[in-house]
């Protein structure tokens, strides 16, 4: 008998059918069925989800399974999406009890942080410690650090007019995504880790890298880490047994994917050893990020520890670069693709900023409304997390209703955002088109304020949100108040996704428009030309009476 299996154990069909059992396990091992249409073969395993992260479509793939199946899909064994709004509060919302899935797994390098926490003990712990980091003070305080790499910007992009640009076209040509990735780096890395990357500086991606506090530096370009470890953390999420396996595939995208996430923890590891060196810490005077971090307490009025601080702060690198860079990419693309769109948020922006400033502060343009709809539609139309976050019923949880189906303890669902925000049914018919007045007060209703989730909602909503919206605001109006833009490629805006939707590129032209506003001066001239030619008018019929 045990010949018999050692020899079936030697035969060519062993590894097949091992595999094939270890990726029907999810399947086989539920305590019941869920009875709801699924693309093929994601009923019955995780390798479906996993192909279409790994092909950077998830957000793409759940959508078109939704337009054919209805609101429910099942796209794993135990995991349903659930598109409708209403079941945005049922799965996210206070007081559920819901639990981050096991997807989250995949995302721990230094250890646990805030974002990738799953007991709800600790979070709340956390959350504690991080929160006073974010007070409405503190983000005050941040400007500073966020208007002098915006100035930088400013300068660079300038630099770039001055020197390259098209005698024939007017315009110099860039490749936008590469300075706002510079520009989100930067400002990150000040608020952080207490220093600019130097990407602006250089107009380059590169950042040291530290495996340990005393290890020898490295080197590495950061945003092509960030962008690999967040394609291969979303993809092993969809089964993260198997992340320790993942650098013995075939497929080099694991391995590669897996050194960048040794990589980004690195990078967070140097910066955050120089800004613990003691002639720093006692020399410190910057109110950033990585202060307000180290002055958090829990509710023991302990301090975090060196490796939870880095984790830490590797969990604001990561939120607050690739948001900002992405957002700020998607923005330009759809208010230059959309007639009319660039030049109201120039005059309004002329209008609320005084003669002479090129970088305007926050104070300036917090109450201009129309820069805050075309950051929202921007937000709406492409988001830059698309993806449904994945909850789990807890065990022990009594079975939950959500939108006329029952769910059980053990079950994952999730919102797709991507699908809400391009709902025709929430948005109307023109919900894939670019409509900053749609967020006017006379014209948003409650319910789409309500399915406008781009920063979650609930417990475990973006604690971020505010620096984020000073930020897109502040670049907004630097950027539309120095420059003109022109779309130079002829496809649409082509993007990818990892754990977050990002574009590929976006090559424009670009003009300054020079520190006095050319704008203003031709309207002054106009403006005097509508006087001159209202008293010549004037002048005729006086004449003409007399």
């Amino acid at each position: 008998m045990s010949q018999s299996i050692f020899a079936f154990l030697l035969t060519p069909y062993t590894i097949p059918l091992l595999c094939v059992f270890y990726f029907l396990l999810p399947y086989l091992s539920k305590s019941h069925w869920i009875a709801l249409p699924a693309p093929f073969p994601a009923a019955f395993t995780n390798l479906w989800l996993l192909y279409q992260c790994r092909r950077g479509r998830r957000f793409l793939a759940v959508h078109e399974a939704h337009q054919k199946h209805g609101k429910f899909v099942r796209i794993q064994p135990n995991h349903v999406s659930v598109a409708d709004d209403a079941a945005i509060q049922a799965i996210y919302g206070h007081g559920n009890g819901f639990l981050k899935s096991d997807y989250y797994d995949a995302f721990v390098s230094i250890r646990r942080g805030l974002f990738n926490t799953r007991d709800r003990a600790e979070h709340t712990r956390k959350r504690k410690t991080v929160a006073h980091t974010f007070s409405a003070k503190s983000v005050g305080q941040f400007e500073q650090y966020i208007h002098a790499n915006i100035e930088l910007f400013v300068t660079q992009l300038r630099t770039i007019c001055q020197n390259q640009t098209d005698p024939r076209s007017g315009y110099a040509s860039i490749d936008a995504l590469n300075w706002f990735n510079y520009l989100a780096f930067d400002i990150i890395g000040d608020l952080a880790f207490g220093a600019p990357f130097g990407m602006l500086a250089k107009g380059r991606d590169v950042a040291e890298v530290r495996k340990t506090p005393d290890s020898p530096p490295t080197y590495a370009p950061a945003i092509e880490v960030l962008n690999r470890r967040g394609e291969v953390s979303g993809t092993l999420g969809c089964l993260p047994g198997l992340k320790p396996y993942a650098s013995y595939l075939p497929d080099a995208f694991f391995s590669k994917g897996l050194e960048a996430v040794q990589n980004l923890a690195g990078i967070a590891i140097a910066r955050v050893n120089e800004r613990l060196k003691p002639e720093v810490i006692e020399n410190n005077t910057r109110v950033d990020l990585l202060a307000r971090l180290m002055e958090g307490r829990d509710e023991t009025g302990a301090h975090l520890g060196r490796e939870e601080l880095t984790a830490e702060a590797l969990t604001q690198l990561i939120a607050g670069s690739d948001t900002t860079s992405n957002t700020s990419c998607a923005l330009l693309y759809w208010v230059l693709r959309t007639p009319g769109v660039m030049e109201k948020l120039q005059k309004v922006i002329d209008e609320a900023v005084p003669e002479g400033v090129d970088v305007p502060s926050y104070a300036m343009l917090k109450d201009v409304l129309y820069i805050q709809y075309v950051i929202q539609e921007t937000m709406r139309i492409h988001s830059t997390s698309a993806l449904g976050l994945p909850r789990l019923i807890p065990p022990g949880n009594p079975p939950v209703d959500i939108c006329g189906q029952t769910f059980y303890a053990g079950d994952v669902v999730s919102v797709p955002s991507y699908t809400i925000h391009r709902s025709p049914v929430i948005w109307g018919p023109d919900a894939e088109s670019f409509v900053p007045d749609r967020w006017a007060p006379d014209r948003v209703t409650a319910r789409q304020k309500a399915a406008f989730i781009p920063f979650s909602t609930g417990p475990r909503a973006c604690v971020g949100r505010n620096v984020a919206e000073m930020e897109l605001t502040c670049i907004v109006g630097a950027v539309f108040r120095n420059f003109e833009f022109v779309i130079e490629q002829d496809h649409p805006m082509e993007t990818r996704e990892g754990f977050l939707r990002k574009p590929l590129g976006l090559k424009s032209g670009l003009h300054s428009v020079g520190i006095s506003r050319i704008r203003n001066w031709w309207s002054l001239l106009a403006h005097f030309q509508e006087l001159t030619q209202f008293s010549d008018s004037h002048s005729h019929t006086n004449l003409k009476i007399g």
